[in-house]
């Protein structure tokens, strides 16, 4: 089965706190339950992205490192 993403987000380059700034824009555009693919650079994105969740109750469904870039998959909440 291949994943499909409402959105992809490449944010390469960019500092904090623009990344989540990024994401959360793009989640108030986002439907219920969409998947969204994260691209960043910034290290402090993992921390910042995983307390995000937490607190949004959007789910962070991946968290993954290749090189110096970060990927995360992110849900939009469902109600």
């Amino acid at each position: 089965m291949a994943v499909v993403f409402a959105h992809k987000l490449d944010l390469r380059g960019l500092r904090r706190p623009q990344p989540l700034l990024e994401l959360a824009d793009a989640l108030i555009h986002a439907r219920r339950g969409d998947l969204l693919e994260v691209l960043t650079t910034d290290p402090s994105s993992v921390q910042d992205f995983a307390l995000w969740s937490v607190s949004t109750c959007n789910d962070l469904i991946e968290s993954s490192q290749f090189g110096d870039a970060f990927r995360f998959v992110v849900r939009k909440r469902a109600d």
